[in-house]
């Protein structure tokens, strides 16, 4: 049984963002990539026959059975599901993860979600224990669950993983380079390579300068933002790169 709600902007839980408001969240706008093409050979991996299915959205049985119960109502209130996850351990917590097409979402909306979900799930009940219901946006390193997120975050640092060693390795950071067909493309050191959505386990964005730039930019654009704290972010983001260096792209584990 549903037993609470939680509430959140779903920012990640870093010093540098400390300067952006709780109901930001995610752009206000669509990115727009850095400067630069994107250059160099594409290589095409391939595995094995077998199937490689998807579920960046939701991993486990439990995870699945919850995104089929709580699609239909966040689709029909016209939000869209990026992400879900049953947390388990002493006290559950379900993560849901949601915004609009155009890629926001404030507190209110999370809201809105969370009493039209806690309804479908208290007659679904497809969860025994207890468990504290969370809705929050993507945040600003959100994780890239559908095809198109990797299309419009294109030109933004992301790390990726593979269900099935590809080329000796499961693990890719580099520079989105967008789509083709079902592929999505990334540039690292060896070059722009094409990787199966459906080979993809895990894929996010990597807080970067630029991406907390672009964020800040597109909510500024649309008024949400106080442009004095444009200076406030940058004096953090030039602290920390005074501590170290990012780690180099094209990083293989």
């Amino acid at each position: 049984m549903w037993r609470g709600i939680c509430i959140s902007a779903g920012v990640a839980d870093s010093a540098r963002l400390a300067y952006i408001p709780l109901n930001s969240g995610v752009l206000a706008s669509t990115p727009k990539a850095p400067p630069g093409k994107i250059n160099g050979p594409r290589a095409r991996f391939f595995v094995s026959e077998r199937s490689m299915s998807n579920d960046l959205i939701a991993k486990a049985a439990i995870d699945r059975r919850i995104a089929e119960i709580i699609t239909p109502v966040i689709e029909d209130l016209g939000f869209e599901l990026v992400r879900v996850r049953l947390m388990t351990g002493k006290d559950s917590t379900l993560q849901i993860m949601a915004q609009k097409p155009d890629g926001t979402i404030e507190v209110d909306d999370c809201a809105t979600i969370s009493t039209a979900v806690s309804a479908v799930m208290d007659v679904e009940d497809p969860i025994a224990d207890n468990y504290t219901l969370e809705v929050s946006s993507p945040g600003i390193d959100r994780p890239l669950t559908r095809l198109k997120d990797f299309a419009q975050w294109e030109g933004f640092e992301a790390k990726i993983e593979t269900t099935e060693l590809i080329d000796g390795r499961r693990r890719f950071k580099g520079l989105l380079a967008g789509v083709e067909g079902t592929e999505v493309l990334i540039e690292i050191d060896e070059g722009t390579i094409g990787l199966q959505f459906d080979w993809l386990s895990d894929a996010k964005l990597v807080l970067t300068d630029d991406l907390i730039r672009d964020v800040l930019r597109g909510r500024k654009d649309a008024g949400i933002i106080d442009e004095t704290q444009f200076d406030e972010v940058q004096t953090i983001l030039d602290e920390e790169d005074d501590d170290g260096a990012d780690a180099p792209k094209g990083e293989t584990h």
